[in-house]
C-alpha cells in the first residue's frame, strides 16, 4: 500500500497537471458512473492529501465545489500521459481528460464523492500527518502513551499517525533504537521528541525523490563499500525487507515476524 509521501506526491503532480483545466470525466468500468457524470465538464481547482487519502476539488459552471476522495489501498494506481487518451484497458474506475493530458485510476479501495462534512469527519478520525503544516505530534504521543499496545503496531494505526506504512514504521524505529515490541506507554517523551522531526524529514525527502531512503550517509553503499539495494520499492533502508541480511550498523541478521497481519523487520541487537 502506498505510504503518505506517495499520496502527497500525487496531489502535487495532479495539481500541476490539471489545475484550472476543464475536464472530461468518465468511468469506463462503470462503477463510478454516477459520480463521473457529476464531475464531467467541471474545472479542476486543486488537490490535497492527508495521510493515505487523496482529494481532488472541482468547480461546476454553477459554482458548486465537488470533492473526489480516493484511497488507493493495496491495488490502486494512477496511470496517465499526454495527448489523446488510448482506449481503456483493464478495470478503469475513473478517466480524467483535458484534451492535452489524461489520467486513469484503477483498482482503488475507495473512489467516491465527499461533502465538506464527509471530509471533515474523515480528517477528524485520523492522527496527525507529518507532511501537513502545523501537524500536532503531541496528539499522536498522547495516544501512544495511553496504550499498552506495542509501538510497532501503534505506528501503523492511521488514527495515531496518518500516512505511516510498513517501511517508515520499521525504519523510524530502527533509527531511534526502539524495539517494535516496546509497549506504547513505555516510549519516553524525549525519544518521541526525536522521532517526530526525523519522520517529518524522511517523509519530506520521499515526496521530493519519489522513493524511501532512510540510511545515514555513513551507511550508504559507497561509504560502506557495498552494492546498492535492489528492490521493487527502491531506496536504501536499514531493515525493511532485509530479513536474514546483516544489519548495516552491527552485523546482526535482521529479524522478521508478523505483527497485526503485517511483516515486521528489526535488528535484535540495535533495537533490544
Amino acid at each position: 500500500m502506498p505510504e503518505g509521501h506517495t499520496i502527497h506526491r500525487l496531489a502535487r503532480e495532479h495539481q500541476r497537471q490539471l489545475r484550472g483545466q476543464r475536464v472530461r470525466v468518465t468511468s469506463p468500468q462503470g462503477r463510478f458512473a454516477a459520480g463521473a457524470a457529476l464531475l464531467d465538464g467541471a474545472t479542476f481547482t486543486g488537490a490535497d492529501a492527508y495521510g493515505k487519502h487523496l482529494y481532488h476539488r472541482y468547480r461546476t459552471d454553477g459554482g458548486e465545489v465537488l470533492r473526489l476522495h480516493v484511497h488507493l489501498g493495496l491495488a490502486g494506481k494512477f496511470f496517465g500521459g499526454s495527448g489523446a487518451a488510448p482506449a481503456p484497458t483493464g478495470a478503469v474506475r475513473v478517466r480524467i481528460e483535458t484534451g492535452e493530458r489524461w489520467l486513469d485510476l484503477r483498482g482503488p479501495m475507495a473512489c467516491e464523492l465527499h461533502t465538506p462534512a464527509d471530509q471533515k469527519a474523515l480528517y477528524g478520525r485520523l492522527g496527525p500527518d507529518p507532511l501537513r503544516p502545523g501537524a500536532d505530534d503531541s496528539a499522536a504521543y498522547q495516544r501512544i502513551r495511553r496504550s499498552v499496545v506495542p509501538v510497532g503496531q501503534l505506528l501503523m494505526q492511521q488514527e495515531v499517525v496518518a500516512g505511516v506504512g510498513n517501511i517508515y514504521r520499521a525504519e523510524l524505529l530502527f533509527r531511534h533504537a526502539v524495539s517494535p515490541y516496546r509497549p506504547g506507554r513505555e516510549l519516553a517523551a524525549d525519544t518521541w521528541a526525536a522521532m517526530w522531526p526525523d519522520l517529518v524529514a524522511l517523509m519530506r525527502r520521499g515526496v521530493r525523490t519519489g522513493r524511501i531512503d532512510t540510511v545515514r550517509p555513513e551507511h550508504e553503499p559507497r561509504a560502506m563499500g557495498r552494492p546498492p539495494r535492489v528492490d521493487a520499492h527502491g531506496g536504501e533502508v536499514y531493515v525493511y525487507r532485509r530479513a536474514g541480511q546483516p544489519c548495516h550498523v552491527c552485523g546482526t541478521p535482521v529479524a522478521t515476524a508478523p505483527m497485526a497481519a503485517r511483516n515486521l523487520f528489526w535488528c535484535p541487537t540495535c533495537q533490544p
